[in-house]
């Protein structure tokens, strides 16, 4: 779940650095397909539609946490929340091979997706697993994890790390590490108590 807010901390700030290397592709993608360069408007436009479609792709996975957190409970439910996580990422580090900053915006979409998803389920999950006496401390990962997002972010947005013309799509990809990280070591965590107890009806597996 941690790594789940580091990922939203991460998306949030990461596609920031990039911003004048994206405008640029959007022009030159723009010109080779219709001949003419796009207007100031239209190339302001598309990125800021890029910028906040992320929020859209949050509303979608935050109105959907409640379903799927008791459908599949919190651990699973965070599980799903790496593959829109994952094709976001490969989306979008594919975008300039494939000359295409539609990927872009559909990599965003996903990428909040998984943000609305991980920040919900996230603190939901490990306010029922913490005991009583960590309640408050396990809590505030999520608002630490996102700060840490946002730190790398702008760490690795450095033109001496990947904020250079070259290495925009690796930039905008990073985002698949934090999720790998939680898909490969989620599993070995509990379900959550409360989830086993109401919603499932297992008493035992909740003690």
């Amino acid at each position: 779940g941690i790594t789940g807010s580091f990922h939203y901390g991460l998306q949030i700030s990461i596609i920031n650095s990039p911003a004048e290397y994206i405008q640029s592709f959007i022009r030159e993608t723009w010109l080779k397909r219709f001949g003419s360069s796009p207007s100031a408007q239209m190339t302001t436009f598309m990125w800021s539609f890029i910028v906040s479609v992320y929020s859209i792709g949050g509303l979608l996975g935050s109105s959907s946490a409640g379903y799927l957190s008791v459908r599949f409970g919190r651990k699973k439910a965070m599980l799903l929340a790496n593959i829109p996580a994952l094709l976001g990422a490969a989306l979008m580090g594919f975008s300039r091979l494939c000359g295409s900053f539609e990927m872009i915006i559909a990599g965003r979409l996903l990428s909040g997706v998984c943000g609305g998803l991980a920040q919900n389920i996230h603190i939901m999950y490990a306010g029922e697993c913490a005991p009583r006496k960590l309640r408050g401390l396990i809590a505030v990962t999520a608002s630490v994890s996102i700060a840490t997002g946002k730190f790398v972010a702008f760490t690795l947005g450095l033109r001496e790390v990947l904020g250079v013309e070259a290495l925009w799509p690796v930039l905008l990809a990073a985002n698949a590490v934090p999720a790998l990280v939680q898909l490969f070591t989620l599993p070995f965590f509990p379900d959550s108590p409360r989830y086993l107890l109401i919603d499932q009806k297992d008493k035992e597996g909740c003690i």
